[in-house]
C-alpha cells in the first residue's frame, strides 16, 4: 500500500557498527516494507524496526532499492509471519482471495 509511516530502526549497518535511529517506511505490506534510512545497510542482515505503539518486531533486508533524495533505501521483510507482525502497522490488509 502507498502508506508511510514514522518508525525507529536498531542494528549494525554496514560497517557493523550499532545504531538505532529514526526512519521512514513506504510501501507497506503484510509482510514488510521499503525504508528510508540514513545509514548503509547490509542485505541479508537482521535489523529490529519498532512502530509509534512500541512494538518491535525482526525484520531482514533483503535488497537496497533506489536512493530517495539522496537517503538510501531498502526493503525490508518480517521475519516471523504471526499476529505480532500482521497488525504491526496498524491497518487491515486486505485478504488473497
Amino acid at each position: 500500500m502507498a502508506l508511510n509511516a514514522s518508525i525507529g530502526l536498531s542494528g549494525e549497518d554496514r560497517q557493523k557498527c550499532p545504531f538505532s535511529t529514526s526512519a521512514r517506511a513506504t510501501n507497506l505490506n503484510r509482510h514488510g516494507a521499503a525504508v528510508q534510512v540514513d545509514r548503509e545497510l547490509l542485505v541479508g542482515s537482521t535489523v529490529v524496526v519498532r512502530n509509534q505503539r512500541g512494538t518491535m518486531v525482526s525484520a531482514r533486508v533483503v535488497a537496497q532499492l533506489a536512493a530517495l533524495r539522496g537517503v538510501p533505501n531498502y526493503a525490508i521483510e518480517f521475519a516471523e509471519q504471526d499476529d505480532k507482525t500482521n497488525t504491526f502497522w496498524g491497518i487491515t490488509f486486505p485478504s488473497n482471495s
